[in-house]
């Protein structure tokens, strides 16, 4: 994955304690290099140092790839992606919008949805199958489709049905790909590639979220269904980034990919980041940043994340409405 570190040289890096102003008031707390750390924050992982946002914020229109990974219903986090499009288009791009909360299944629902004559929202949520695909409160996600409308962009569903997911956390990998609903949307030809750090991250976290207490045979089909779904994202992602490339609208021309979902499937570059490196190449310059909400007391777990390199930058926001999030 090529990095736009060289790309982020000349980002002015803040004095102690200043980040990004969104008006959330969090009360600041040092890390550990006694500087202080804040709601609006955004760190740069690989120096730990906060980043001017302005400057920052300009820097990502170089990118081809930007991943936003969330704490899923969090209207802090969509607040944070909302100014990573502004300051897009405010550069004159045009950015194509890619969300994990909505599946292949109802991508014409999403088109629909941006054209100038949208369906209601009942009969978008119906049409899109969201309560089947995603479920919960759709206001919590709408001001990402709304932004979308607004500007004229490509909203593009990145998620398998679903159904299907599902089919492989029962039956398996292997049984499943050989079944007519793998082979209906294009999944049969391509690799789905298993690496000892992906397996090795996310059987862990399958087995803290579920206190260890599974069957080894249970955790192996939720593996893979994750590596099914990591695979069909990333799939869906370099499918998006070849067709700008050849209707000749590549981010040189002004439509980079800004890929929204949760921030698991974003850390250690691991679960869509690499796997879009393995189709498109190393040529294409990719970001991933990793949306955290804060509290003083989560600074050492921030400064783990930074130590483990999650991801290319880390921003940090208020707690949002639902509280802090569960950590398995």
């Amino acid at each position: 994955m090529t990095s736009l570190r060289g790309l982020l040289s000349g980002i002015m890096w803040t004095a102690m304690g200043v980040g990004l102003v969104l008006g959330l008031g969090c009360a600041a707390s040092p890390n550990v290099a006694g500087e202080a750390w804040g709601g609006g924050t955004i760190l740069d992982v690989e120096t730990r140092r906060p980043v001017s946002s302005s400057e920052w914020l300009a820097s990502l229109g170089e990118a081809d790839v930007i991943y936003i990974g969330e704490e899923h219903h969090n209207r802090e986090h969509i607040k944070a992606a909302l100014r990573i499009l502004q300051s897009l288009v405010d550069q004159g791009r045009r950015p194509v919008l890619g969300m994990e909360m909505f599946s292949w299944d109802g991508q014409a629902a999403l088109d629909r949805q941006v054209s100038r004559a949208p369906p209601s929202e009942d009969d978008f949520l119906d049409e899109s199958k969201w309560k089947q695909n995603w479920g919960g409160a759709f206001d919590d996600y709408a001001p990402l489709v709304q932004f979308a409308r607004a500007h004229g962009l490509r909203l593009r569903a990145w998620n398998a049905p679903r159904p299907l997911v599902r089919t492989i956390a029962k039956e398996g990998l292997a049984r499943a790909m050989s079944s007519n609903d793998v082979r209906a949307w294009g999944m049969v030809e391509n690799d789905i590639v298993d690496d000892d750090a992906y397996r090795t991250t996310i059987i862990g976290q399958l087995k803290a979220c579920h206190g260890g207490g599974g069957d080894e045979e249970g955790y192996r089909r939720m593996y893979e269904a994750s590596l099914f779904r990591d695979e069909a994202m990333a799939k869906t992602i370099a499918d998006e980034y070849r067709a700008n490339a050849t209707a000749g609208v590549k981010n040189q021309n002004g439509s980079p990919i800004v890929s929204y979902t949760g921030s698991g499937h974003i850390q250690y570059g691991l679960p869509i980041p690499q796997r879009v490196s393995r189709r498109l190449g190393d040529g294409v310059k990719q970001v991933t940043v990793y949306l955290a909400s804060f509290e003083p007391a989560r600074t050492e777990e921030i400064a783990e994340l930074m130590n483990g390199r999650v991801a290319d930058f880390i921003w940090l926001t208020a707690i949002g409405a639902h509280g802090p999030p569960r950590r398995c």
